[in-house]
């Protein structure tokens, strides 16, 4: 068994970027410039952001960020949303998820242009996505990709099944392993809560993408020798023997899982930090793309 550390491989893509970006600012050209939005005090999303933020400097990325309030207007975030769009010197625009409940998720999507959805979820990027064109690809499932990469993992003529259909995770990785490039050309099957024979399409894997947010879901008895298994959960467990009073778990029992694997990933440490190290990567392809007439 091989861990699959994504805190090596996004700190392997970091270093990348800077060298790009010093080179880039040495030339005389920008910085690549990043805005984030986190509305109201979500203690999740403080965290994701702060981590991002963190990430553009040590690249040498500009980074805006702008706290707004939970009882902001939907018109007053798209607005903003306008002002960022249109300020040249910005090349990539995200906006941290969950977002208040009278905020449609799907408007705000929409509203960010597609040449800075660094995030990869604007409905065109999608499209693009699907037909093999050139597009940002959602980060997480991207994240997945470089890692998978980084390690030489082997996934052409591979059986890949993804638990989990979301437009963040799901659908998209499963779109992304069987295009035809590395890492890709595999065969894949899409599970979900309506699958009535998914322990038997488990044990077909070769791989294995876990996001369907289920604490340990995926046990040792639905795992083949040798499978590839990548795991996106992550979920708050309660437990009195920590300090912090929870653990946090992903949709994989890892120590039983990990005996029959050949690669897997930790959690945390594993996709997580591939996250972010992609959106990275997208933000440098944004303005990158810029320099182009």
């Amino acid at each position: 068994m091989k861990l699959l550390d994504g805190k090596i491989v996004s700190q392997a893509v970091k270093d990348q970027l800077k060298t790009k970006t010093d080179a880039r600012i040495a030339e005389g050209k920008k910085a690549p410039h990043l805005a984030a939005i986190l509305i109201g005090n979500n203690g999740a999303s403080e965290t994701y952001v702060a981590s991002k933020v963190k990430s553009c400097a040590e690249i040498g990325f500009k980074s805006t960020l702008l706290r707004l309030e939970e009882t902001i207007t939907e018109q007053e975030l798209l607005s903003k949303l306008n002002e960022l769009n249109e300020d040249a010197d910005i090349d990539g625009i995200l906006v941290q998820l969950p977002l208040p409940k009278h905020i449609s998720e799907q408007k705000v999507i929409e509203t960010i242009y597609v040449s800075k959805d660094v995030d990869g979820f604007h409905p065109e990027s999608v499209g693009r996505m699907v037909q093999g064109l050139p597009a940002f690809y959602p980060a997480t499932p991207y994240g997945i990709l470089l890692m998978l990469e980084h390690y030489q993992v082997e996934t052409k003529g591979k059986h890949a099944v993804v638990i989990g259909r979301s437009n963040i995770v799901g659908r998209p990785i499963s779109i992304m392993l069987s295009k035809n490039e590395y890492p890709g050309n595999c065969t894949v099957t899409v599970c979900h809560s309506h699958t009535p024979n998914l322990k038997e399409i488990c044990l077909q894997a070769d791989i294995i993408i876990a996001a369907l947010g289920r604490p340990e879901f995926l046990k040792a008895d639905m795992v083949k020798e040798g499978a590839v298994i990548v795991d996106v959960g992550i979920t708050r467990v309660e437990d009195a023997s920590k300090k912090s009073g929870f653990a946090i778990k992903g949709d994989v029992a890892f120590d039983e899982v990990a005996a029959k694997s050949s690669f897997i990933t930790p959690v945390p440490g594993g996709v997580g930090p591939m996250t972010i190290a992609a959106l990275m990567m997208n933000t440098f392809k944004a303005c990158e793309a810029k320099d182009r007439p």
